[in-house]
């Protein structure tokens, strides 16, 4: 009992906060290990219902009395490691979520035992200097030839989309968003929560924001507008045409939102930089490094080429950034996000960039802009399978050859098949053929896994096609049952 009562000694921080974490970290890597090995795969087999039943199984969730540190460490950290997708599972590939690199898990346990809270700098210290460091790397990176470029740490994606909407409005405020179909659902989020006009939804080729269509959108609108971009679309990677949508709303006085939060850090690859380019037009710029970064949620990214208009994120809480503190030379974090209290997100990611170097990271990425073509390679030759077209960066869309005729409730049905029998997680994408026609499902791989190759996939897109054949069977023998 005396372990489920907490005092001095149970704290991860102070003096003696390393010895307590010392005894701590070993139980629950133990629970990780035997929780995953228990699993045995990508993904916990028999669907929501086995795995809240395996939960159901266990201790009341908010007993009261404490079963004390070890047991609720080994417990719940077993049941989470075996109820899990694992994203370090080649066959684990159905959305942008990666497999983490160790060195920003590591980090990450500093950051959380000393736990600095990034809305004042009597509460961060070198934590916000570290953060200043980064984020002022990661602009340069985004902006090389800009004069004052400036970056700050955000949620991911949907929060950096709502950044680039709000400073757009900020400028302009009766500014009207455009997108491509292709964009992220969370820029008409944005717009909603800022009371801004629904976006104006341009229609796209191949995934892809045609640079015409979208100067003809421009052309009908009575005032401002702020086009999003898409640098890596969830669909199927594509990166729209940047240079020429960067002179199409140059040449219609329209602000840029780039959402790279996928395809970014290609920034990084000799190979494939030449994929953002017109990456550095943007006003602004979306990234998130829980993609392509290996990064542990969240750690996204905003980027905006002209630094003071992050200025529009001021805001004063006189415990937090009182004025006289400021002209002392105290850092104001506040007016560095939209949150209040946040973590050090910046550290696992300045500690993973230091270890790789930009260099380390865009080989990362080769890595697995190669795999995703060698995959595709061998879904054109394989002959149950269709595919979508070539990926441009990590993804790839394919399709079972019977579903041409027999329809998407064969896609959909090898999907889930896969899922409840754990043995795969693969995702879907409902979009037309890249040349055209009506839309169709397809099921869809995003290759993340930096330490895999495209013999891990062969066995994967046999099992498909097997999986497709048993869909086939089961469907048709209920059309003759039907029939009959």
């Amino acid at each position: 009992m005396a372990d489920s009562t907490p005092d001095a000694g149970s704290l991860a921080g102070g003096a003696a906060g390393h010895r307590r974490l010392a005894e701590l970290i070993p139980v629950a890597l133990r629970a990780f290990a035997e929780g995953t090995a228990e699993r045995g795969g990508p993904a916990p087999a028999g669907g929501p219902a086995a795995v809240a039943a395996s939960l159901a199984a266990d201790a009341p969730m908010l007993p009261r009395e404490g079963v004390g540190a070890v047991r609720a460490l080994d417990g719940l950290g077993r049941l989470l490691a075996a109820g899990s997708v694992d994203p370090a599972e080649p066959w684990c590939a159905a959305h942008l979520h990666c497999p983490p690199l160790a060195v920003a898990v590591a980090a990450d346990v500093v950051a959380s035992a000393v736990n600095p809270s990034m809305d004042s700098w009597d509460q961060a210290p070198v934590a916000s200097e570290i953060e200043r460091e980064f984020t002022a790397g990661v602009a340069a990176l985004c902006y090389p030839d800009a004069a004052s470029p400036d970056a700050v740490v955000t949620t991911g994606g949907t929060e950096s989309n709502l950044l680039g909407l709000l400073l757009a409005r900020e400028r302009e405020p009766g500014v009207v968003p455009v997108c491509g179909r292709n964009a992220h659902h969370s820029v008409a989020r944005a717009a909603w929560l800022l009371g801004l006009p629904a976006p104006l939804v341009v229609d796209c080729a191949g995934d892809r924001l045609p640079p015409g269509a979208l100067d003809t959108a421009l052309s009908g609108l009575p005032g401002p507008a702020v086009v999003v971009a898409t640098a890596g679309t969830t669909n199927t990677g594509e990166i729209d045409p940047l240079p020429a949508i960067a002179e199409v709303c140059g040449a219609r006085g329209a602000r840029l939102h780039i959402d790279a939060a996928y395809g970014g850090m290609a920034l990084c690859s000799p190979r494939f930089r030449h994929l953002v380019d017109g990456l550095d037009r943007a006003d602004s710029v979306a990234l998130d490094l829980h993609k392509f970064g290996w990064q542990p949620i969240s750690a996204g990214l905003f980027a905006a080429r002209e630094g003071a208009d992050l200025g529009a994120l001021t805001v004063r809480a006189e415990y937090l950034n009182p004025a006289d503190d400021t002209e002392a030379g105290l850092p104001d974090l506040l007016g560095r996000s939209i949150r209040t209290s946040r973590r050090p997100d910046a550290f696992r990611m300045a500690v993973t960039l230091r270890a790789l170097g930009t260099d380390g990271m865009g080989a990362l990425v080769a890595h697995c802009v190669d795999t995703a073509a060698a995959v595709a390679d061998a879904i054109g030759e394989h002959p149950a399978l269709r595919l979508w077209g070539a990926p441009t960066l990590s993804t790839v869309l394919f399709r079972p050859v019977a579903a041409d005729e027999l329809g998407d409730e064969l896609v959909a049905g090898v999907r889930r098949a896969l899922l409840e029998a754990g043995t795969a997680v693969v995702g879907r994408a409902a979009l037309p053929p890249k040349e055209g026609g009506p839309e169709r499902l397809w099921l869809k791989l995003t290759l993340l896994h930096p330490g895999v190759t495209p013999v891990d996939y062969a066995p994967l897109l046999d099992l498909i096609a097997a999986a497709a054949a048993s869909q086939e069977t089961g469907i048709r023998a209920g059309q003759s049952t039907v029939g009959s």
